[in-house]
């Protein structure tokens, strides 16, 4: 499991995203790249990690579910993801 603190840095991320998403498209679209510039760093959306939701892993993951490889077949053996079934051919 991920630590805490990194968990909790990646939604502070999420947050930073959200508010500054309109101010980075306006500055975007006018073309001034030193006030974009002068944003913060965690406020582009490329510095967000998509992160399992049950154990924070940061790879591996299926964006679809929002879990890590390794939960997503725990919980589709267990048949608690609705719609998944094991292939059988």
């Amino acid at each position: 499991m991920a630590r805490k603190s990194i968990i909790a840095r990646n939604e502070r991320r999420k947050e930073l995203v959200e508010k500054y998403a309109a101010k980075r498209e306006e500055l975007k679209k006018a073309g001034d790249y030193e006030a974009l510039r002068k944003l913060p760093r965690d406020s582009s959306a490329t510095r967000v990690r998509n992160r399992c939701v049950l154990t924070g892993r940061g790879r591996g993951n299926y964006e679809k579910f929002g879990l890590c490889r390794n939960m997503f077949r725990k919980l589709a053996l267990e048949g608690k993801l609705p719609g998944v079934r094991k292939a059988s051919w």
